[in-house]
Parts: C-alpha cells; structure tokens; sequence
C-alpha cells in the first residue's frame, strides 16, 4: 500500500479520500479549497505520482482547518484512519 511522508507522519490515499467522505467533499471541492488542481488530487489519491512535500501539505492541513484528525498508523501498517473532530465549515 502506497504511504506518503510528511514530517513525522505517514498518509495514505485512503486516508485521504475517507476524510473527503466525512466531510462530504468531492475531489473538486477539496482541489477548490487546497488551492491544487483537480488533477493533482485525483493523483495522489489514486497513488500514481509521488507529490511533494508541500502539496501533500496543503491537503492534510486543509483536511485538518474543516475538522479532519489523521489516525496515524501504526509501522505495521494497521490502525491508519480518520475521524472527524469538529465540523467547521
């Protein structure tokens, strides 16, 4: 399973995209509000491209502003999630 690196954390896709759905957010609207493009967030969600740093970044802290907690994993692999603290829209 593919994880991306951020300081002192690991995200992954799917952890991506179930913060989208918690928050009720299309690729567009989430793309929209992290200033990327559409195209960029359907990448990195999808695994094929290795984002830098400061694009994934921007996603997990525009995630995060709408009330999105990472659930980061354990090495193994198991425990990763999201869960949705505060609803500020």
């Amino acid at each position: 399973m593919r994880r991306y690196a951020l300081p002192g954390m690991l995200i992954s896709p799917r952890q991506i995209r179930a913060a989208r759905g918690l928050l009720n957010w299309s690729r567009t609207e989430l793309a929209r509000r992290a200033i990327l493009s559409l195209t960029t967030i359907a990448d990195i969600e999808r695994g094929d491209v290795d984002p830098k740093t400061a694009t994934l970044a921007r996603i997990v802290s525009t995630l995060e502003k709408a009330g999105i907690e990472f659930l980061w994993s354990h090495p193994s692999g198991k425990g990763e999630g999201v869960r949705l603290v505060n609803k500020n829209l």
